[in-house]
This record gives structure tokens, sequence and C-alpha cells, in this order.
């Protein structure tokens, strides 16, 4: 951690577009009042990116309709945002770092914009699978931006616990939001406006930030590891891009394990390197804390486990208890408040207490205890008695883990890897969420295909029934794997408080 003076520690307070005036401290009310108006800028704009993963979801087959494309092209409209998104957040994170972290935040909310007003107007396939890559380009400069403002705004331990725990209840909730208000807007208004609502969220999130936000970027500006760049962009590229084909090709295709390889050999390459150069764009140091590693793989492994519940339950209710996109949105509101409400518990009083080796793994366990209670669904569930009791308990450990994970993930980085860590933290989701949707896609089709191959002679009821068990098997997967995440946090996480957190943190400029 880079040192300074006492006068110093007041730069972090002095409110934008004033200049400093070292030794002279702004009343505490003040201070707070700006920078919880600095979180609500970032949570508006976080919300914004976390809702694309799913508001686009329930517009595509409206969407399809109107631009006439074919099934085989619909998965494109999802797979344009996460490849671009997820290839190159680490980039978006070191320019954070190095040019500053408002212009970055600034130029991706302006960005993330235009981009979905071409996506919104788009008379054609093509301009909407562009509009929806350049989205993800922009997404991946203003998340990890978000993150790294967050972190080094909040240095208070009471207040970051506060700030992370709203934080990483929008992160957690995002989709289940995105799937209401995408129910909203398709039936009232148009698929179009899925993606003209970021219009809305994108200016208050500029004006906030323009007015909010401190100018200025790092004294020290080294330079930008172009060759390791190059190897994490192709090696995530590929990976994301691998587990996508996945969904649609078989395991054994080329498209599938030749891409998941070549992203394999250039991550590891792009490690070696960076253990080598000057100026990594990702230093082993961000890593190589244990409880930083620990949130990491919680992080991928509860980004994998929560598609579970978004996406296939969400098949469950509308294709087997025929509910309608609003309707939907609806159900899964209470997971949500849940999530909202464990967040936090989790963030203000347990992980202080406690830190997070007992905390994340009980999350953990609850959320594998509300996906196997998911399989027990039949065609004739009630929403009352075998919906919500299960959704809640998965809500409460989710809000157990996401705040806690990316609080602890960003603790005590030095201000020069702030954004490159915050970077990390949606890294970790995103390559996560692309292993769970590839798996647990393949696996559900594969027990679809196997039941119906097993009654041939069935009707519209054994269809039903062959979607039934798809839909557990994907539930039961998921248990498995936030099974694993509570055994990776029980192992790698260190037992008592997380010393970084507190508020000795050094202010840094942003």
């Amino acid at each position: 951690m880079s040192t300074h003076s006492a006068s110093d520690a007041h730069i972090e307070d002095s409110p934008p577009g004033v200049p400093v005036q070292l030794g002279k401290k702004q009343p505490p009310h003040e201070r707070a009042n700006h920078r919880w108006w600095v979180l609500a800028v970032i949570a508006i704009a976080q919300l914004m990116v976390v809702l694309d993963a799913t508001v686009v979801n329930i517009a595509l087959p409206s969407a399809q309709k109107a631009l006439g494309f074919s099934d085989g092209n619909r998965q494109w409209i999802v797979t344009a945002y996460s490849l671009a998104f997820g290839s190159l957040l680490l980039l978006g994170g070191r320019l954070a770092d190095l040019i500053g972290r408002r212009i970055v935040f600034l130029v991706g909310v302006v960005g993330f914009a235009g981009a979905s007003a071409l996506a919104g107007a788009a008379q054609n396939f093509e301009v909407l699978v562009s509009g929806r890559a350049l989205q993800g380009l922009f997404g991946a400069l203003l998340a990890p931006a978000a993150l790294s403002l967050l972190n080094t705004t909040f240095t208070d331990a009471k207040e970051r616990a506060k700030a992370f725990g709203i934080y990483g209840a929008i992160a957690g909730a995002g989709g289940g939001i995105g799937l209401l208000l995408g129910g909203l807007l398709t039936e009232h208004l148009s698929w179009r406006w899925t993606l003209y609502v970021n219009l809305v969220f994108a200016v208050l999130a500029f004006v906030g930030g323009l007015i909010l936000l401190r100018k200025g970027a790092p004294a020290d500006r080294p330079r930008l590891d172009l060759p390791g760049t190059l190897l994490v962009t192709g090696g995530l590229f590929c990976v994301v891009y691998g587990f996508s084909n996945a969904e649609t090709h078989h395991w054994g295709s080329p498209m599938t394990w030749g891409f998941l390889a070549g992203g394999a050999a250039l991550l590891a390459l792009f490690t070696w390197f960076q253990t080598r150069t000057a100026h990594p764009l990702l230093p082993m140091r961000v890593l190589t804390d244990r409880n930083r590693g620990a949130s990491f793989a919680v992080l991928a492994i509860s980004g994998a486990g929560m598609f579970g519940v978004f996406l296939f339950l969400t098949y469950y209710l509308q294709l087997l208890l025929r509910y309608d996109p609003v309707k939907t949105g609806l159900a899964f509101l209470p997971m949500i408040g849940a999530l909202m409400v464990a967040a936090q518990l989790a963030t203000n009083t347990l992980l202080p207490r406690f830190g997070p080796r007992p905390i994340v793994p009980v999350g953990m366990a609850l959320a594998a205890g509300g996906m196997l209670w998911l399989t027990a669904l039949d065609l004739n569930s009630a929403y009352a008695s075998n919906v919500l009791p299960p959704l809640l308990v998965t809500g409460v450990g989710l809000g157990l883990v996401m705040p806690c994970a990316m609080s602890v993930a960003t603790a005590g980085v030095d201000e020069s890897d702030a954004g490159v860590a915050s970077a990390l933290v949606n890294t970790m989701q995103q390559v996560g969420g692309s292993v769970g949707t590839a798996l647990l896609n393949t696996l559900a089709a594969t027990t679809e295909h196997n039941y119906v191959r097993d009654h041939p002679h069935g009707g519209p009821i054994t269809q039903a029934m062959a979607l039934l068990h798809s839909y557990a098997t994907a539930y039961g997967w998921s248990a498995a794997l936030f099974a694993a995440g509570a055994l990776v946090a029980v192992l790698l996480y260190r037992s008592g408080r997380v010393q970084a957190a507190s508020g000795d943190a050094q202010p840094v400029h942003m």
C-alpha cells in the first residue's frame, strides 16, 4: 500500500470541482453525504449492466419474430454480449487504473447507452448483434470502473460494509429484476424497450458521475501491457466462446473443446508472462492473497450455480405452469427481497464480526439446499407452497455469499491495482456464468432427450415430464456446484476478520 501524509488523507473527502485545501477537513456529514451519492451513481450503472444479462432474454422471441432471424442465430443475441464483455473486462479494469476511473466510467456509460440505442433501433439481425457486442465492450469498461470506484470511495469499515451490502445485493438480484422488467416492457411496450430502458439509467449515471466523481488520473502511469492484453483477451474469448458452443454443439465438437483448449493454453501463457514483465496487466499480488483468491473462486462457482434458478426456473414457470413474462418476473421478487435483507445483514453485522469463513460456506450451503429443494417440483406444484420456500432459502444463501465475496476480493488492494482487481471480480462471474449455462443446458438437454427416447409412445404429458426431469437435473447440478463452493470456502478462507477491510485503508485518486 502506498503511504500518504496526514494532510494528503483529506484528498479523498474533497468535493468534486473544489480545490483541495490540505489540512482542512470537511464536516463529517458532508463527506458522508457525498460518498452515499457516489454509491447511488455506481449502483445505477451497475444495475444497468447486470440487468442486461436477463432483461433481453424474455424479449428474444418477440425480437426474433420482428426481425425474422433463425433459431440457430438466436443465441448470438446473448453470446455477442458475453463474448465482448467477458474477454475485455481485465483490459477495462487496467485502463481504469492507468487513465483514471472517472473518465473510464463516464465513457463506459455513454458507450453503453449508444450501443443500447443502436441495438434497440435495429432493423435486421446484423445490427442487433453488433449493438449487443458494443454493449459488452463498453460494459467491460463500466463494470470494473464502477466497482473500483466503490472500493476506493468507502474506506471506513462500517461505511464499506453498508456500501458493499447494497452493491452485492444489486449484483445478485439484478437477474431477477431483469426478468420482471423484461416481461413488463415486452408485454406493455415493445421488445425494443428492453434495450432503450438503458438510456434512462445511463442519463442518471452520467449526470451523477459528471457532478460527483472527481477528476484526475494516477500520477504514476506505467505502460499498458500489450502482449498480456492480447493473451488474456484471446484466452478469455476462447473460453467463453467454447462454452457458448457447447450449448449448440456437443462437447466432442472441435468448436467446443478446440476453443476451450486454446483458451486454457493462452491463459496459462498469460499467467507465465505476467510474472516476467515489468508492467503486468494482472499483477500476481492481486491473486496471491489467500482470502482474495478464495473470493474469486467463490464468485466463479456462484456465477455458475445461479443459472440453475434464474434460467431453468424461468422455463419451468413459463412452459409448465403457464406463467406470462410479467407473472414470472413477479415470482422472483420474494427471492430478491430475501437476498437484499441477507446481504445487508452479512456485510453490516456478520462479516465485520466473524470474517468470511463461517458466512460464505453457510450461504453456499443454503443455496445448495434451496436448489435441491426445487428438484421436488412437479407438474401440479403451487407457487406459495412449493416454489416460494426454496426461492427464499436460495435468496438468503446468495445474499450471504455475493456481497461478502465481493468485499473481501477487493479489500486491501493497492490503489494502483483497484481497477484490475474489480475487473477480476466481474471476470470470475462472467466465466462462471458461461460455464454454468453451457454445463447445465447440456445436462438438461441430455436428460430431456433420454426421457423422450425411453418413453417413445407418449404424448404432451410425456414431453412435459421430459422437460420437468431436465429442469430437475439442472437444479441438482446447481446444488452440487454450490456444495462444492461451500467446501472451497471452508478450505481456502482464513479464520477471523479481514483486517484489510478496516478503515485504515488509504485514500486514492480517481
